[in-house]
């Protein structure tokens, strides 16, 4: 399995993109930085996102990536909680600021295909074992762990704040992806606006290694832009005091299970 990090970063600036994965070049989760990153014969490929909630940071290249396929007629399948994908179809593929893409460019064959995934509920989607798990974020949010056919897995929190106790009873990944938003100082206000500074992910980790017994390789990402270089300290600071394995991740970095 290979994963690339397409965008990194919570704001997009030069060289910073919005929060994406993609998964051996066919299977992305989210989709804020999605087609910037990707050539058109790389987008081509792809055969389903996954989407763990509606923020617009999460969301936006899906217009791109729909009109984007109608070049060469394919269709690609959006996963997301019923919430997520009934807010996007009313708020983002409504028409209005672009075509319908969920009837672009025929209604026979729309370049989009709406599909809603179940919490805690196993599916098989583009050939991986995918199961989607509640976490704790401003909006109903969902992480994904992921597992290809060989076995290895990584789960993706998505946006979350802390409180991700009730994930690490279904999940045991080779690889953790999550978020650092913002840098310790601001713990209080990220906790409650659903987001992870390095002190509170420190609390989540041990939680997870008294459970488990091991710690994962661990990356983190939706990075606030601003404060990267404390946020890379801290971060730092973390996998000394846990002696694991915790790094920023970065834009069109490739971690290879």
């Amino acid at each position: 399995m290979e994963i690339q990090v397409l965008g990194a970063h919570a704001a997009e600036a030069k060289g910073a993109r919005l929060t994406s994965l993609l998964i051996d070049e066919v299977l992305a989760i989210d989709a804020g930085g999605l087609t910037a990153a990707l050539s058109f014969p790389q987008q081509g490929e792809i055969k389903a996102v996954l989407l763990t909630h509606h923020h617009f940071d999460h969301t936006r290249d899906l217009i791109t990536l729909g009109a984007n396929a109608g070049y060469w007629r394919g269709q690609i399948e959006v996963y997301g909680l019923r919430y997520t994908l009934d807010v996007v179809t009313s708020c983002l593929l409504d028409g209005k600021i672009y075509a319908n893409l969920l009837e672009y460019p025929s209604k026979e064959k729309p370049s989009l295909l709406l599909k809603t995934i179940e919490p805690y509920k196993k599916e098989v989607i583009a050939g991986y074992d995918v199961l989607a798990l509640p976490v704790k974020h401003s909006v109903p949010t969902v992480g994904y762990q992921i597992t290809s056919p060989d076995g290895k897995s990584l789960f993706y929190t998505g946006d979350t704040g802390p409180g991700l106790s009730q994930c690490w009873l279904h999940i045991s990944p080779h690889l953790f992806i999550t978020e650092i938003a913002g840098p310790n100082e601001f713990g209080d206000w990220l906790k409650g606006v659903g987001h992870l500074s390095a002190n509170l992910l420190k609390e989540e980790l041990i939680q997870f290694k008294e459970l488990k017994g091991y710690l994962p390789h661990i990356i983190a990402i939706h990075i606030g832009n601003p404060y990267e270089q404390q946020i890379g300290k801290e971060v730092a600071r973390l996998a000394e005091e846990l002696g694991a394995d915790i790094s920023l991740g970065h834009e069109d970095m490739k971690i290879t299970l």
